[in-house]
């Protein structure tokens, strides 16, 4: 079923309801006509202090005409004094009302203003209108990081191919059964609303196209991988013409990182690092994660990929015992859609394609000189064996802490068993820490690393795993000594800090390209 022309503009404003004015007492008319005045005043933000002032005096002489009539009226009746006393405290009470607001923001300190997680009109930029080619649904897949960069890449595409973006739906079928819902880790309004201007985006499909769709048959495909701008112009236009709504069943990696053009590269961004806000109630939490580390002096956030599904599906068995292994083989055979089974552990750790052990982070950050009274954060969920595997880091760094420390348990108890709220929280305390350092890059690693790129190049050690296993087997076989082992790991990472570069580029082999996230240079402000 084809449609007809869809043009999306702004809401009109309210028209004027014809209501005749009210015969008001003399008084009270007045009292009216001075709020509305005040109110005019406050909208149009051109209550100057001046006019502030005047007002302020006019009501003072009102009130002195007050008192006269109150003089004159108490020699008539009684009751009449009551009437006036009570029109009098009126006013005066309709002022203070009126100057509320104002005063206070006259008194309240700046640093104690919060973003409202409701976005005014006021703030709102201009809706773009453009006549709609369609409705794109898409279902996200991955962990939280994964499905951030497909989500920042939907937006891009829907825009540039003029359709309306529903609101993606999150992967509730991965690894760590996470029933959470886009609204419940990201802020659903504001990511509507600040993109209106580019993009129009919906919760769900208007009641025709979900009415055709549940009765008839929704169309849906995987988009390929790593495409351009053409791809989605030629073949998937003519589609959404056809079917006026297509479902993408993946997102991740569907965009290239290279050969876009810079508005489509700078849009990634902006839904990135702007429309992509975590909820209220995450934010409150990361936030105050994040004020108590500070409060305690700076903070190194250890994004330490060790967790047991890691270590399995990676089959990087390094200090582990022979029923280590065999645990973790059999997980990573219970499960059919990973596809690798069969592993050579040593070879891919030599080759620097396996996260580094607990044991050989805490040498690695030795060996670069980092702060041993430094606080440690680890970002990261539970640790793989932790009392065995992390002794010898908290050895090395005593201030380790996590969130688990940090909070107490009830706080935590709404982020219980949901993986991806969890990950939002060591997400946001990445961002702020004042050093981050991945042990392996996955996709939390590089999101991290290029949104404190875009923050202004903040201290990124982007470890050179091949380098290190190689430098730490010479160190613990004796072949060099303490300061060889420590000069050479620094000057392997002298240059390795996130600090201003180019993404490498790689045609026809994208995956070996740096990815667009770690490092968005079409956004950053030299």
């Amino acid at each position: 079923m084809m449609f007809s022309k869809v043009i999306y503009e702004d809401q009109p404003e309210l028209e004027d309801d014809g209501t005749k004015e009210k015969p008001y007492g003399k008084m009270k008319y007045v009292a009216v006509i001075k709020a509305e005045i005040f109110k005019s005043l406050v909208n149009g933000g051109v209550l100057k202090a001046e006019k502030f002032k005047s007002l302020l005096h006019d009501g003072y002489n009102g009130s002195e005409k007050f008192r006269f009539l109150l003089m004159v009226a108490r020699k008539k009746s009684s009751w009449k004094v009551w009437v006036l006393r009570i029109a009098y405290l009126v006013l005066l009470w309709t002022i203070l009302v009126q100057f509320k607001d104002i005063i206070g923001d006259m008194v309240t300190p700046t640093s104690f203003k919060t973003r409202s997680s409701v976005t005014t009109v006021a703030s709102l930029p201009p809706q773009r209108t453009y006549e709609n080619n369609g409705y794109l649904m898409v279902s996200s897949n991955g962990g939280l990081n994964q499905m951030r960069a497909g989500i920042c890449d939907m937006v891009a595409i829907a825009r540039y191919m003029n359709v309306t973006l529903i609101v993606p739906e999150l992967d509730n079928t991965s690894f760590w059964n996470d029933y959470s819902q886009f609204a419940d880790i990201f802020d659903v309004d504001y990511f509507i609303d600040s993109l209106r201007d580019e993009v129009r985006i919906l919760r769900e499909l208007p009641p025709e196209q979900k009415h055709k769709v549940e009765s008839q048959s929704l169309y849906s495909m995987p988009p390929i991988s790593w495409s351009n701008m053409t791809y989605y112009y030629e073949v998937i236009i003519p589609r959404m013409k056809t079917y006026e709504v297509v479902h993408f069943t993946k997102s991740d990696a569907r965009l290239a990182n290279n050969g876009i053009p810079d508005e489509v590269q700078k849009l990634r961004c902006r839904a990135n690092y702007d429309a992509l806000r975590f909820t209220p109630p995450i934010e409150k939490l990361a936030k105050k994660i994040v004020d108590i580390l500070r409060s305690r002096g700076p903070f190194l956030s250890l994004h330490l990929r060790y967790e047991m599904d890691m270590i399995a599906f990676s089959g990087c068995n390094e200090g582990c015992t022979h029923e280590e292994i065999d645990e973790l083989t059999k997980m990573r055979y219970a499960y059919p859609w990973w596809k690798e089974k069969e592993i050579d552990s040593e070879k891919k750790r030599l080759d620097g394609l396996c996260p580094l052990t607990p044991e050989e982070t805490a040498l690695t950050l030795r060996a670069l000189g980092i702060d041993r009274n430094i606080q440690v954060y680890i970002a990261a969920g539970d640790i793989y064996k932790y009392e065995k595997r992390m002794e010898m880091l908290h050895d090395s760094f005593p201030n380790l802490v996590k969130k688990e420390t940090l909070l107490e348990a009830s706080e935590l108890d709404p982020f219980r068993n949901h993986s991806n709220r969890m990950a939002a929280l060591d997400y946001y305390v990445s961002i702020e820490s004042d050093i981050f350092v991945p042990s392996y890059r996955g996709n939390m690693a590089k999101l991290v690393e290029g949104h404190r790129r875009y923050l202004g190049y903040k201290k990124t050690i982007l470890l050179d795993k091949k380098a290190l296993v190689e430098l730490i087997d010479l160190y613990k076989n004796g072949t060099i000594g303490w300061n060889e082992f420590s000069n050479s790991v620094k000057e392997a990472h002298a240059d390795r800090v996130g600090g201003p570069t180019s993404r490498s580029v790689v045609p026809g082999k994208p995956k070996l390209e740096d990815y667009f996230y770690t490092n968005p240079h079409e956004c950053i402000q030299e």
